[in-house]
């Protein structure tokens, strides 16, 4: 079967001061988008009617939550091979650092459904001749079935042809090897650029080790 692919919405909302460029991360916009419905569907998944995207809503922060936190941190992480448990404890965003991303100008926080239930969230941010990606998270027992790339897939193509953006911009951990590999092998390049990791502040965690920080990693969308 034919798979149809799922569109990200096309507008924006409110502002709020930038988040760090760790943990938090992204984007929404409001009526055009049908309400809170998702829109086509993405067919990654053996479901008749795969996953789709809609605009995150407040309404959506606790359950937003709970995804990234099982996606990253602690041992039900482990289910998923995107863990963060063995190199920070704590939490890795909070209802407020969503919420701010929700309200953010120029960005959008896209909820990826399945059969009624959130199962995946990415930001997308628009930062002039460049689009950023962030607050990425798919539900650890669904990690590696291809729904991701899937996600990342939409993403780049809303950021090109909406936005008219020319690269796409993401910042990883850099000791996180799987994770940056996984990225190349969707097209992106290590930078080498590195910015520091927010040591002291436990709203993005609390480090097992010394020497984490993060790179930035870029794609040209051609």
């Amino acid at each position: 079967m034919r798979s149809r692919r799922a569109r990200l919405p096309a507008q924006v909302t409110a502002a709020c001061p930038d988040p760090p460029p760790y943990g938090a991360a992204t984007p929404v916009p409001a009526a055009p988008y049908g309400g809170g419905k998702p829109s086509a569907s993405l067919s990654a998944m053996d479901t008749a009617a795969g996953p789709g995207f809609r605009p995150a809503t407040a309404e959506d922060v606790p359950a937003l939550v709970a995804l990234i936190e099982s996606a990253y941190r602690g041992d039900a992480s482990r289910a998923g091979w995107t863990t963060e448990a063995d190199i920070l404890q704590g939490q890795r965003t909070d209802p407020e650092g969503v919420l701010a991303v929700i309200e953010k100008a120029d960005s959008r926080l896209v909820a990826v459904e399945a059969d009624g239930e959130l199962v995946a969230c990415c930001q997308l941010e628009h930062r002039g001749d460049h689009a950023y990606f962030g607050m990425f998270a798919v539900r650890p027992t669904l990690q590696g079935a291809g729904l991701g790339k899937l996600i990342i897939a939409e993403a780049e193509r809303f950021a090109r042809d909406e936005w008219g953006a020319a690269e796409m911009h993401m910042t990883v951990i850099s000791v996180r090897e799987d994770l940056i590999a996984w990225y190349e092998r969707r097209g992106y390049t290590r930078t080498g650029q590195t910015s520091a990791f927010p040591y002291g502040d436990e709203r993005f965690g609390l480090p097992t080790r010394d020497d984490l920080e993060f790179e930035l990693l870029t794609k040209k969308l051609g």
